[in-house]
């Protein structure tokens, strides 16, 4: 037990350079372009080097934690999936040019740190998708994300029940399905693209040195192909108004205003435990992203405060009138 609460507080410890050289002194409250020179002056490739690994050092640390019971092994396929969305997003932020100070840097670390250890499609793919396929089209026909909600079930005129299926897509039967189709599709052995399989099986194996067969279970399985799809399917829902985007012309700050949102825009608590869960890095802030995607998650805060408010500002996700989801249900209906 010691071994595992000590490698988790050093995997928090080992994020804390990245966070102190791009925190440390930022405006409260600043435009684009002010941050983006702050960004560009602090830009290295070694701070977000360490940040990727404490990520991994924490996730050895729920590894060791699974082999201590069955509280263990809850807690350990929690920790490991939240850890895994986090390894997403910052790899997200990798494919956007803006994690490390090179576009090589940032490559490899999306690519060692998320991409081949998780079975995620090839960093090219993902850069292809989501940078030019669905940041210019957000909410549109065109937009590969409208694609991937259509096919869970979320289209217009979706009963009651197939719509609250679509909610929770990725821990239905279909969508474990989905998930464990695409990862058996990017493990397969491609031309250019052989280190796949090798590192999930690397994972595999650490973890049950770790903790054995309750941390490949725990630590590993439940987590890759149930809970971490199901919290990035969360986020997902909330990014955008996908289905009633109000369109407008404008700066890249008016358009976004009327197709993205701001979840728990009151409600400190919450907004806390979202980024520090499920909404991790920046995606609190997707907004801010959307209107500046050149812009590190450590400066989306001080751009919102600079920026209008989106046109819908949600109190919860599930419940309420003004939940994410009733806006969904609204729109598609």
């Amino acid at each position: 037990m010691l071994l595992a609460l000590s490698l988790i507080t050093a995997g928090i410890l080992l994020r804390q350079p990245d966070r102190a050289r791009f925190g440390h002194g930022r405006p409260h409250t600043a435009s684009a372009a002010q941050l983006i020179a702050v960004q560009r002056a602090r830009a290295n490739d070694w701070t977000p080097a360490v940040l990727v690994a404490g990520q991994w050092v924490q996730i050895a640390g729920y590894w060791v934690l699974a082999a201590h019971g069955l509280l263990g092994a809850v807690a350990a396929t929690m920790g490991v999936a939240v850890q895994f969305r986090h390894l997403q997003e910052i790899s997200h932020h990798a494919v956007h040019g803006v994690l490390a100070r090179t576009r090589r840097a940032n490559d490899i670390l999306a690519a060692l740190g998320a991409h081949y250890p998780l079975g995620l499609v090839p960093v090219a793919v993902r850069r292809r998708r989501h940078v030019r396929d669905h940041h210019p089209a957000a909410t549109l026909a065109t937009d590969p994300n409208l694609a991937e909600l259509a096919q869970a079930g979320l289209r217009p005129g979706v009963g009651r029940r197939r719509f609250a299926a679509a909610l929770l897509f990725p821990v239905t039967a279909r969508g474990f399905a989905t998930t464990a189709t695409a990862l058996a599709a990017n493990l397969r052995p491609q031309p250019g693209r052989y280190a796949a399989a090798p590192a999930v099986s690397l994972v595999l194996a650490a973890a049950y040195a770790a903790g054995g067969w309750t941390a490949v279970l725990a630590g590993v399985l439940v987590p890759r192909l149930l809970l971490y799809p199901l919290l990035a399917w969360a986020s997902l829902l909330a990014e955008h108004t996908w289905f009633d985007a109000e369109h407008r012309t404008g700066t890249n700050a008016e358009v976004e205003a009327g197709r993205c949102l701001r979840l728990y825009p009151a409600n400190r608590a919450l907004a806390v435990f979202a980024a520090s869960t499920w909404l991790p890095y920046g995606d609190l802030h997707h907004y801010a992203h959307s209107a500046h995607p050149g812009l590190r998650w450590n400066y989306l805060p001080a751009l919102e405060r600079h920026l209008p408010q989106p046109h819908f500002a949600p109190t919860a996700l599930f419940a309420g009138q003004s939940s994410v989801v009733r806006r969904h249900r609204t729109a598609l209906a």
